[in-house]
C-alpha cells in the first residue's frame, strides 16, 4: 500500500486549556491514527478477518481499525479506558444511528475494562486486537499485561492475540522526535526513562500473559504529514508529550517538537518519516 499524506486542517481557534482532550482527539482522528493503516491491513489479511470474526479491539480509541474490520464483515466489540473523547469519536463512526444510518447489531463500544465487555450468553471473542504500539517508554507494557490478562478469558481457546511494538529505533525516524517529550518531562531522568525497542518485548509481554507466540511480522507505516503545524499536531494527539506540557508549558513543547521536526521537512513543506513496526501473534492457552 502506498502511504497518504494527510491533508491540511485548520488550526483549533479560540483560548484552550493546557492541555485540550477534544481538540486532541480530533486530531488524533483526523491526522494520526491513519498513520498505522499498512499495519492493520497486514494483520487483517494475514488472519483473514472476514464475516466469521469476532473481534474484541483493546484501546480502540477512535475506532479506526474496527471500522476497517468491520468493513471486512467482522463482528467488532472495543474497549478503551483512557479517552472518553476518543470513544465518543468512535461512536460517531460505528454507531451512526444520529446520522441517519443503521449501525450494525453486531458492533458495540465500552468505556472501561475488557471485562466490561463480556455478556452472558454471548459467543466468546475469536480474535483480539492490542493496536496501540509499546517499546518507546520504559513501562509501557505494564498496562498492556493487565489489559491482556482481563481479555483473554473472554476469548476462545487458540484464539490469536494481535500486539504490537515499535520497531528499533535505526528504523523508526519517529523516535527521536519522541525523545522530546521524555527530555522536557523529566531533564534529570530524561535519558533514563527512555529506553529502545528491544527484540523480544512482545514475546515477553504474551509470556507474562500466558500466551502462546505463534508468528511475527513488520510492517513499514511512516509518518506524513502535509506540514510541521500538521506533524506537532498529530504527534501531540498521542498524548506522549502530555506530560511535557505539564511540566513546561504548550509554547516549549511546540517549539522544542518543531526543532525536532526541521530534518524531516521536504521542500515542498511536507513532513515525511520512515517508521518500522512489529505485530506478533500470541494464541490464548
Amino acid at each position: 500500500m502506498t502511504p497518504t499524506l494527510v491533508r491540511q486542517h485548520r488550526p483549533h481557534a479560540g483560548p484552550a486549556p493546557r492541555v485540550n482532550q477534544s481538540a486532541r482527539a480530533r486530531d488524533w482522528a483526523e491526522i494520526q491514527e491513519r498513520m498505522l493503516v499498512p499495519l492493520y491491513e497486514a494483520v487483517y489479511e494475514r488472519l483473514e478477518v472476514g464475516g466469521g470474526t469476532r473481534l474484541l479491539g483493546l484501546g480502540c480509541g477512535s475506532g479506526l481499525a474496527l471500522l476497517m474490520a468491520a468493513a471486512r464483515g467482522a463482528a467488532v466489540t472495543g474497549v478503551d479506558s483512557s479517552s472518553p473523547e476518543r470513544l465518543a469519536l468512535a461512536r460517531e463512526r460505528l454507531l451512526p444511528d444520529a446520522w441517519g444510518t443503521r449501525a450494525r447489531a453486531d458492533t458495540r463500544l465500552v468505556e472501561g475494562s475488557p471485562a466490561d465487555a463480556a455478556v452472558a450468553g454471548a459467543p466468546a471473542y475469536n480474535l483480539v486486537t492490542a493496536f496501540e504500539p509499546i517499546g518507546c517508554v520504559a513501562g509501557d507494557s505494564e498496562g498492556l499485561g493487565s489489559l491482556l490478562g482481563s481479555a483473554t478469558p473472554l476469548a476462545e481457546r487458540g484464539a490469536p492475540v494481535v500486539l504490537v511494538g515499535w520497531g528499533p529505533p535505526e528504523r523508526c525516524t519517529t523516535s527521536a522526535v519522541l525523545r522530546v517529550a521524555t527530555k522536557l518531562a523529566d531533564p534529570l531522568r530524561g535519558a533514563g526513562s527512555w529506553r529502545a525497542a528491544c527484540r523480544d518485548d512482545l514475546e515477553e509481554v504474551a509470556q507474562r500473559a500466558g500466551l502462546r507466540p505463534d508468528g511475527s511480522g513488520r510492517v513499514a507505516c511512516p509518518f506524513g504529514y502535509a506540514d510541521v503545524d500538521s506533524a506537532v499536531r498529530g504527534l501531540l494527539s498521542t498524548g506522549v508529550f502530555d506530560a511535557a506540557v505539564d511540566a513546561t508549558d504548550q509554547v516549549q513543547v511546540d517549539k522544542e517538537l518543531t526543532e525536532a521536526l526541521h530534518p524531516h521537512q521536504r521542500r515542498d513543506g511536507t513532513v515525511w518519516m520512515p517508521n518500522v513496526f512489529r505485530y506478533l501473534i500470541a494464541r490464548t492457552g
